[in-house]
């Protein structure tokens, strides 16, 4: 199969949306690998020249040649011969790497999970440690990096129009999942002709809920293989985003109510142990309860993420 590489450029980007009306950058066959640069933080979050921080050549250009949105950086999209509606894409994880010898994470007035208690703007330019993949927080503590792509999806249903890269939805997009890193496998629901994906928002290491609206927010490289499921009868053959790592299977749901956005990941769970196994959904609910384990995934988007892992293994 081939590999196609898109670099960042005000060409290849956009800034903050996704929509089915969006034309592609490129067109793929199912199985191809597309490397795709990508690019974070606007004008307004860059280190100053004084810290020996080097912006990227690639987002300098970007911040030059584009206006600054209110969402993302994000490339692509790429589109896949072949995919429509009611298909579903596989998109595999298979290499990141860093752009940049440093990242960001910040607050601002009015975001955030705790907005109230912190009404000010605060922001930190964080060093990383590229061979030790690692990072130095100002006040001294080091993190194992752990990086992946907040921003992976699709383009949403069609009458959506243009929609912000900020909510992730069923299309997936801003998910901020941190279990879908190097090795793990997205499946994404198709809405529209060529599926056209696209990713961006790097992080370099987050804790589940992300909390302050930033994890570490770096420039990444990602390298993802694209494998188009064609739907065989008449229902679509995946109505929401799933994942996959080595060891477990993931269900997500997403609401700006938390209780709705559980609901949602355990009613995917049920629904896919029923899929996998020869559990009833009475005996499917039961083992979410045993053996499933429950997690915030974001809590700044909006729409609020919740994700189930299932231990691979267990099923029937």
């Amino acid at each position: 199969m081939a590999v196609h590489r898109i670099p960042a450029t005000p060409e290849t980007v956009r800034w903050g949306v996704f929509g089915a009306g969006i034309p592609p950058v490129l067109t793929v066959a199912s199985g191809d690998t597309v490397v795709l640069e990508c690019v974070s933080g606007g004008p307004d979050v860059m280190p100053l020249a004084a810290s020996g921080m080097t912006v990227p050549p690639a987002l300098a250009a970007i911040h030059a040649a584009l206006p600054q949105g209110p969402g993302h950086i994000i490339t692509g999209p790429v589109a896949v011969a072949g995919a429509a509606p009611g298909d579903m894409l596989e998109v595999k994880v298979e290499k990141i790497e860093f752009g940049a010898d440093w990242g960001f994470c910040g607050f601002r007035p009015l975001w955030g999970t705790l907005p109230e208690d912190f009404p000010e703007r605060f922001l930190s330019h964080i060093p990383i440690d590229r061979a030790r993949r690692t990072c130095r927080l100002p006040y001294g503590l080091e993190l194992e990096l752990a990086p992946f792509f907040g921003v992976m999806g699709v383009a949403p249903p069609p009458a959506y129009g243009t929609i912000s890269s900020l909510q992730p939805r069923e299309h997936g997009g801003n998910i901020d999942n941190k279990e879908l890193g190097e090795g793990a496998t997205l499946y994404l629901p198709v809405w529209a002709e060529g599926a056209l994906f696209s990713a961006g928002d790097g992080h370099g290491v987050q804790g589940d809920g992300e909390v302050c609206v930033n994890a570490l927010e770096i420039c990444l490289t990602g390298t993802f293989t694209l494998t188009l499921h064609k739907r065989t009868g008449a229902a679509p053959l995946l109505a929401y985003p799933r994942g996959e790592t080595a060891t477990h299977f993931i269900s997500m749901g997403m609401h700006e109510d938390l209780d709705v956005a559980m609901r949602q990941a355990l009613r995917e769970m049920i629904a896919f142990i029923c899929a996998r196994s020869n559990l009833s959904r009475q005996e499917a609910y039961q083992l979410c309860s045993l053996a499933v384990d429950f997690h915030v995934t974001q809590t700044v988007n909006g729409e609020k993420g919740v994700h189930g892992m299932l231990r691979k293994g267990l099923l029937i």
